[in-house]
This record gives structure tokens, C-alpha cells and sequence, in this order.
């Protein structure tokens, strides 16, 4: 089991996906999701403001990163790191997609 490439407090090491999360955090929510597999980019930026749901979606999309890259954590870890500091959580999951090297998430 591994580690992500970016600590949660890891935010500037892209400071392009750091300013976007802040301003517009739907949008790296849904590119999150499309990366995943959970949902597609659209609807996952709208579900972002679904009460709830959202929680539920973000659980299965960190959940399954984590799962694509074999890394270690754990569902508390992920609620853990979504209540505490959410927009951290949403740039380090963008962050492993973009960066983890030779492993490409497919779309669906």
C-alpha cells in the first residue's frame, strides 16, 4: 500500500488546481468524480450542492482513487479529511489523478 503523492496540506504544490478549488470548488469536485468513475464532470459539480449526497459522493470518490492507486487509508481517514479540510481534500484527490505516474483513470 502506498501514500498520495501530495499531503493533504500539499494545496500549492498546483496552484493552478489550489485557485480553482477555492474559487469554484464544484469544478474540481466534478473533474474529481469524471476521474474516479463515480459520475460524469456536470453532474458531479452539481451534486456538489446537494446536501448530503455530497458527503456520499465525495466518501466514494476519495474511496475509490484510493482504491485505483492502492492507497492506504481508511473511511474514517477520508471523513476525517473531508470535515476538517475539505478543500485541501478535493485538490490532493485532483492531484493524484493528475500526477500519479503510468496510472491513467479511465473515463466512464
Amino acid at each position: 500500500m502506498g501514500d498520495w503523492n501530495h499531503g493533504l496540506f500539499g494545496c500549492f504544490d498546483d496552484f493552478g488546481t489550489c485557485i480553482i478549488a477555492w474559487f469554484v470548488p464544484c469544478v474540481t469536485f466534478g473533474q474529481n468524480a469524471e476521474a474516479a468513475g463515480v459520475s460524469s464532470c456536470i453532474v458531479g459539480a452539481l451534486l456538489f450542492f446537494v446536501p448530503l449526497v455530497n458527503l456520499i459522493c465525495w466518501i466514494k470518490i476519495r474511496g475509490n482513487i484510493r482504491e485505483k492507486y492502492s492507497i492506504e487509508g481508511s473511511l474514517f481517514n477520508d471523513l476525517f479529511a473531508i470535515c476538517c479540510c475539505g478543500l485541501c481534500a478535493i485538490v490532493q484527490e485532483a492531484q493524484q489523478c493528475k500526477n500519479a505516474p503510468g496510472q491513467a483513470m479511465a473515463r466512464s
